[in-house]
């Protein structure tokens, strides 16, 4: 990956890869979980403990293969285990837990030692081919690429890494895998030749979408298997009701989730745990994280994280809300307007050129364009309230701590630095003063001074 990331830390739609490839697992609702770390431990391991804290960790301190990997798996449980070891890849993101279930269900059903999850690719370089007989069609072998012949490496059906063992049976055969190969590494997949050898049947389950097994190895791959996954929840947010405009310019996390006859239009991500209720409509170019948008609500153009957005609210365009906001029924935060920490009322308008911070706004207010609520001393923040059906003018300054009663108006061009008493009107400003004849004294010849003498000659009523 050529990252100071480990690769299994890399992530696509919200999740890293380990992530998306736990999840998975986990709808098969296993006994035990353990993920086997080696490379960059310490990372990955503090990770496994944010996304999943009953996941067990096994540490393999040297790689020395798939083989020796599952070993360190089995003896972080004890050694062997009664029942079904489903072994899995930590790179294979687009691997679901249905096809899990169906690999585990094959293996029960069919009574084998081991069943192998197979995938036929368009091109099968680099992975491990599977060998069958060619009478029965029964799995012989799994030979890696490198080890492959040519014949071999004509075979289109591949290893995906993924299998379901008889516990038991496994590890007694880890115990007997050789080294005698290219790599000088212990192979799970000489496990199967194992196996079939002492008389058990080995068999197969063929993924549905060969996409699914396939493993990232470099960042190409990484933005391939995003687009993938992106088109899978994209697809199945439409098939539930929700209208996505130009799928190839939304992106969406894992956990977004979405109510019926949602809009969300060109250039929209949504991320974390946003969540669209039935009937609004998001974009254009908007981007939300971990952001509630109400029934009916309108985002556009806006940049939004960890705000609650209510119902039939308007938001936009060029908005940003940051964390703490909560918008009421039907407010309203317009064009150029930043909010942070702040509860504005039901029916409240903050049009357009404001800064909201810290702050608590009651119902149908309107906040004039280029009003600041100044919260910070440069120490601490303090807060600023604004009463029901006031009326501040444009280019205030409300400067926290401040209370403005209900009902309450505010002068154009004034800085706020006492509290208003409720159906009062605040004038803070200072007393305008013109100074006739400077232009002509001050900047002579200029053209202000040549516009304004022309209009002095002018008869007196010409326009």
């Amino acid at each position: 990956m050529k990252s100071a990331t480990p690769k299994v830390l890399h992530e696509i739609c919200g999740r890293s890869l380990v992530g998306h490839v736990l999840a998975a697992a986990r709808e098969l609702k296993p006994e035990n979980l353990v993920v086997v770390v080696g490379h960059a431990r310490e990372k990955v391991t503090a990770h496994l403990a944010e996304v999943d804290s009953q996941v067990r960790t096994a540490v393999q301190e040297k790689q020395k293969g798939t083989g020796h990997a599952v070993r360190m798996g089995l003896e972080e449980l004890g050694g062997s285990l009664d029942g079904t070891v489903v072994v899995v890849c930590g790179d294979t993101p687009l691997l679901t837990g249905d096809t899990l279930q169906k690999l585990a269900a094959t293996h029960g059903e069919d009574g084998n030692a081991v069943t192998v999850l197979t995938a036929e690719v368009p091109d099968a370089t680099g992975y491990g081919r599977i060998v069958r007989d060619g009478d029965s069609g029964a799995v012989t072998a799994i030979v890696e690429h490198k080890d492959a012949t040519e014949a071999q490496r004509a075979i289109r059906e591949i290893n995906s890494g993924v299998f379901a063992f008889d516990g038991r049976l496994l590890a007694d055969a880890l115990g007997k895998v050789r080294t005698n190969n290219s790599q000088g590494e212990e192979y799970l997949t000489d496990v199967l030749g194992i196996l079939r050898e002492a008389g058990h049947r080995v068999g197969a389950c063929v993924a549905g979408d060969h996409r699914e097994i396939a493993g990232i190895n470099n960042r190409v791959q990484l933005a391939e298997a995003r687009r993938i996954l992106n088109d899978r929840l994209l697809t199945a947010a439409m098939l539930a009701g929700v209208t996505v405009v130009d799928p190839a310019t939304t992106w969406v996390d894992v956990t977004v989730t979405f109510e019926q006859d949602v809009t969300v239009l060109p250039g929209t991500q949504l991320h974390g745990s946003t969540h669209l209720s039935e009937g609004s409509v998001v974009g254009p170019n908007s981007r939300l994280t971990d952001t509630r948008v109400g029934a009916g609500a309108r985002v556009d153009n806006t940049v939004s994280y960890g705000a609650v957005v209510g119902p039939e609210a308007s938001v936009g365009p060029y908005a940003y809300l940051r964390p703490g906001t909560r918008l009421g029924l039907k407010s309203k935060v317009g064009t150029y307007v930043e909010t942070k920490n702040a509860a504005i009322g039901e029916g409240t308008k903050i049009p357009h050129l404001s800064y909201v911070g810290d702050a608590t706004i009651g119902e149908y207010t309107n906040i004039g364009a280029a009003s600041v609520f100044v919260n910070y001393d440069g120490q601490d923040k303090h807060h600023t309230t604004v009463g029901s059906h006031c009326r501040t003018g444009s280019d205030n300054m409300f400067v926290a701590p401040v209370t403005i009663g209900d009902g309450a108006y505010t002068a154009a061009g004034s800085v706020i630095t006492r509290d208003v008493p409720p159906g009062s009107l605040a004038v803070a400003r200072g007393q305008q003063r013109n100074i006739e004849g400077w232009v002509a004294r001050k900047r002579p010849g200029s053209a202000a001074a040549k516009a304004a003498e022309a209009v002095s000659r002018k008869p007196e009523g010409e326009a």
